[in-house]
């Protein structure tokens, strides 16, 4: 881990050096970006750092209710609710949703929100392979009494790929589950308004199909939040432990999401411009036959059989003066990979000095 001692952009400062940035998850380049900034700061002059208090008490300000009231606009739906992080919301979801489902059915590669967020109670819990529909149906097809909840991961964190939720939720619909997608990494960058993984397959607003998201990828600042139904949203309000017994989001936090929020909704060129980034890396990578994704987000993996090759990469790379990880994260899966992210500003210049490090790499390396 590099401990920083500056902001996050496409460079960032760590170990008294500066580095070119391809990680984290600041896909649109808004965590730095000086209206955000600016209202951040405007907001600890009139609010303060927090309003140490949960929102069902005394922690509700303005901000909040403002940005509540956005982000609805945005999803274009009648409610929303925001709460103090983004890991919480399937908890707060899935609980929401409790009396609806006596079965769940997930991704293997789910986020671990997604296994924490599972309420203890529930009846069955069942692992589906990894965005495999017909193993899904198979599984379906096994407890046909159940009341089936379906979760998954819009965009899987690691490697970018995209689920398969038009087939997910055809199946679920002749099923007649509840499908609840995490779509932390989808939320402004897939669809044509930026409203995640439903909007790319055409399912914006269907049935049955709930989202979870957060305002710190996309959005570059922090937190979570749910639109969905004035119902869905008081029930969360009224009942949730998770979101009633938690200190509400810091006010300048609030700021700076409404901020960043006006800012992607009057720039959807950042969106465009983070995709289009995308598949140049994407298609350069092919080009020189280093195993990646094709999906078109901002996360860019390259696979490896071992860790250690991953970790060998991650390191050649960082001594070129370029940051990305080798990770290691609390998911199981068959292969290892460097996570590659770009950005909304990366350059083009930017992109080809970390293109010939690799290129660079390979001719070493591999054979």
């Amino acid at each position: 881990m590099d401990p920083l001692n500056g902001p996050v952009g496409t460079h960032i400062e760590c170990e008294g050096r500066r580095f070119l940035f391809f990680a984290g998850n600041n896909y649109l380049g808004l965590a730095n970006h000086p209206a955000v900034k600016e209202a951040a700061a405007e907001a600890i002059e009139g609010y303060g750092l927090s309003s140490s208090a949960s929102r069902e008490t005394t922690g509700t300000c303005t901000l909040h209710l403002e940005l509540e009231r956005q982000l609805a606009e945005f999803k274009n739906r009648p409610d929303a609710v925001i709460f103090s992080s983004g890991y919480l919301g399937n908890k707060i979801l899935l609980r929401a949703l409790r009396d609806r489902f006596t079965a769940v059915f997930a991704d293997r590669l789910s986020h671990p929100s997604v296994m924490d967020g599972i309420p203890r109670e529930t009846g069955e819990i069942v692992f589906y392979d990894h965005g495999d529909v017909d193993h899904l149906a198979d599984l379906l097809a096994e407890q046909p009494k159940a009341r089936s909840l379906i979760i998954t991961d819009g965009v899987f964190a690691l490697a970018g790929e995209i689920a398969p939720l038009d087939r997910i939720y055809r199946l679920a619909r002749q099923h007649r589950a509840v499908v609840v997608v995490d779509d932390a990494h989808a939320t402004g960058i897939l669809g044509e308004h930026g409203r995640g993984t439903p909007e790319h397959f055409g399912l914006d607003g269907a049935e049955n199909l709930h989202q979870t998201e957060t305002l710190s990828k996309a959005f570059g600042c922090f937190g979570g939040f749910i639109a969905s139904t004035r119902e869905l949203i008081e029930t969360i309000r009224t009942g949730s432990a998770a979101y009633i017994g938690s200190t509400a989001l810091p006010p300048p936090i609030a700021a700076a999401s409404l901020a960043s929020l006006r800012h992607y909704r009057t720039h959807p060129e950042r969106r465009l411009r983070v995709l289009e980034n995308a598949r140049y890396i994407k298609k350069e990578l092919h080009r020189m036959n280093l195993p990646t994704a094709t999906d078109p987000t901002p996360i860019i993996p390259l696979f490896f059989d071992t860790h250690e090759e991953a970790e060998q990469l991650s390191r050649f790379l960082h001594n070129q003066g370029i940051i990305a990880p080798a990770v290691r994260y609390p998911v199981s899966m068959d292969r290892y990979l460097v996570r590659l992210t770009v950005s909304a500003d990366h350059t083009g210049d930017h992109m080809d000095t970390l293109l010939q490090a690799l290129e660079r790499w390979r001719n070493r390396h591999v054979t």
